[in-house]
This record gives structure tokens, C-alpha cells and sequence, in this order.
């Protein structure tokens, strides 16, 4: 399992945290925090989930162990990178498999091989594919099959040891947790679960897994009883929202000192009794009539978060991150 860090910006504590608990490695998205991960002296293999940016291959050369490619162009540059650095680079080549996001489409990739193979400084560790994120093509036994025939005809056309067979995300723990032949896939890019405690596809928790790891806390800046009912002449909000028009009577609303620019509001689980209003940039406007405790101004409200407002809310510089034990 490599654990994808990437949602945390490369968190050295929960990095940490997740190589005792046994993952094989670390992959992020952005080099940047490889980076982090580096400067923190956290000690695993690194690699590059996302297809390396031509303008950065002296950075992934430097600063991760191994990277996903698709194009060779790439790939060149980053034996030549590696050449100049003195260090051998892993390059893992992604299998286009129906999601439609990055991969070499299945007839090439011999051809891609062959000319990996004959690159200086570069490692063929292996192939992998991405499903699920794109288009929500979901991994299963058809897929994941191919993949594992594609790394055995490899092995008999090049005369080669296909050490990886990466099958996936987090998207694929389903698959993986039912059948009882996985084929050849050794290695899984996991993020999601291991942050969250539940599986993309139909966002159930996974059993062993928490689901409250990360809660996000957010301050009320103003509680006051207003009507439900805006009143003028009614456009587009800021986002290009339109509010309701029914009238609910007198409500307790509440605003939370949170928005858009932090938080994916459309990715957050109120406590019971709130209801989500609405959210202009760095405002959450909720109901609170039904909440059991009056929220008054200074109260901090818990929200549980799907992936996309994790996302969202790590990446903000106004959001705090607090570890705790």
C-alpha cells in the first residue's frame, strides 16, 4: 500500500503516523510536498502520483523515488535528469483502462516499454492504471484482470521482472477486500480511506477503518433571529446561486466564520438540527432553530467532511490544522 499523503499537504505527522502502521511508501500529486516530506526527514520511499510537469523533472529526479508517467517526451527528460544527478529515477507507466484520465492506451504500451527499456539511469518498476476519478469507472475482476495480463505479456515479450502492478485508488478496496485472486495487482495508492475511513464508490466505511479522524471545526461569528425570507428584487447571488422564495417564518440563523474559499460546503455533515442556508466565500450562513443548544457567537460547531472538503479546507491558509493524540 502506498499512502497518498497529498490531501494533507504532505503532513509529516500523519506521514509518520501511517509508516508505522505499515505503508509501503508515500505518494503525492505535488512535488512541493515531497518536499515538505524531505525537509521533515520522514524516511520512505516517495512517489510522484501525478505525470511529472517537464519544468519539473529535476525537482522529481531529486525528490521522488519513483513517478507515474505516460508520456515518453517526459520520460526523457527525466533520464536526463537522472543522468545529471548521478541517481537512478523509478518510473511507473499508467495503463489507459476506460476511466479516461492519464494512461498509454493498452495496444501501445509494448512499444512505450521498449523504449523505456533502452533509457539510461531510468528503472522500469513497473504499471499501473487510475479508475473511478474521471469518468467512475470502477475497478473489478474484467479490469483488473487485464492489468495483470498486460504485465505477463511484458514479462514474456521483454524478458522482464514487472515488480508493481499498481491497480488503483481507494476506489478499488471493494475489489480488493472480495475476491480472493487478485491476479498480479501487489500495490494500491490509498488516500481516501485511510484519511476518511470509507471507500469512494459508494462512501461506505470500511471495517477497522475510523470515519472521524478529521473533523473540521468552524467559529459562529453572528446567531440572531431573522426572517426565512429574503426580501427586494431577488438575481444571482455571488456564486450565482438563487435563494428560496418560500417563507418558513422567524428562524435562529447563524453564521460561521468559514466559506468557499476554505471549504467545500456541499462536502460537510452537519450536526443534527443544522441545515445549511447557504455559502458566499468566507461566510457558511446556517439554520440552528432545531439545534438542542442555543449556538451563540464565539461557539465552535464540528462538521465531519467528505474528501472533496477535505480537499478544500487542508489546502486553505486560513484553516487551522491541529494534530491531536
Amino acid at each position: 500500500m502506498t499512502g497518498v499523503i497529498k490531501a494533507t499537504l504532505g503532513m509529516p505527522e500523519i506521514a509518520n503516523a501511517w509508516i508505522r502502521a505499515g505503508v509501503s511508501g508515500l505518494g503525492d500529486s505535488r512535488i512541493e510536498n515531497l518536499d515538505t516530506l524531505r525537509r521533515a526527514n520522514v524516511s520512505a520511499t516517495t512517489v510522484l502520483i501525478r505525470s511529472p510537469m517537464l519544468s519539473q523533472v529535476d525537482q522529481v529526479v531529486a525528490l521522488a523515488d519513483v513517478s507515474l508517467n505516460t508520456e515518453l517526451e517526459v520520460i526523457w527528460k527525466l533520464s536526463s535528469a537522472a543522468q545529471k544527478a548521478n541517481r537512478a529515477h523509478g518510473v511507473i507507466l499508467m495503463v489507459e483502462l476506460g476511466d479516461l484520465r492519464e494512461g498509454i492506451m493498452p495496444e501501445l504500451l509494448e512499444r512505450t516499454v521498449a523504449e523505456v527499456l533502452r533509457l539510461p539511469n531510468i528503472s522500469l518498476e513497473g504499471i499501473g492504471t487510475n479508475l473511478a476519478c474521471r469518468s467512475g469507472v470502477s475497478p473489478d475482476a474484467k479490469n483488473m484482470a487485464e492489468l495483470s495480463s498486460l504485465a505477463d505479456s511484458l514479462e514474456v515479450a521483454f524478458g522482464i521482472r514487472i515488480k508493481t502492478v499498481s491497480g488503483g485508488n481507494s476506489a478499488n478496496l471493494n475489489w480488493a477486500l472480495s475476491t480472493a485472486n487478485t491476479g498480479r495487482i501487489n500495490n494500491l495508492r490509498i488516500g481516501e480511506a485511510l484519511l476518511l475511513g470509507c471507500e469512494p464508490l459508494e462512501r461506505q466505511a470500511v471495517e477497522g477503518l475510523h470515519t472521524d479522524a478529521i473533523t473540521l471545526i468552524a467559529e459562529v461569528i453572528e446567531s440572531k433571529q431573522k426572517p426565512s425570507k429574503p426580501w427586494g428584487e431577488i438575481a444571482q447571488s455571488a456564486f450565482g446561486k438563487v435563494a428560496p422564495s418560500d417563507d418558513q417564518g422567524s428562524m435562529t440563523q447563524s453564521i460561521l466564520a468559514i466559506g468557499r474559499q476554505d471549504v467545500d460546503p456541499d462536502g460537510l455533515t452537519f450536526p443534527l438540527g443544522i441545515v445549511t442556508l447557504g455559502a458566499s466565500s468566507d461566510h457558511l450562513v446556517v439554520d440552528s432553530s432545531k439545534y438542542p443548544n442555543l449556538l451563540r457567537v464565539g461557539d465552535g460547531v464540528s462538521f465531519q467532511l467528505n474528501y472533496s472538503a477535505l480537499l478544500r479546507a487542508m489546502t486553505s491558509p486560513y484553516v487551522a490544522k491541529v494534530i491531536t493524540s
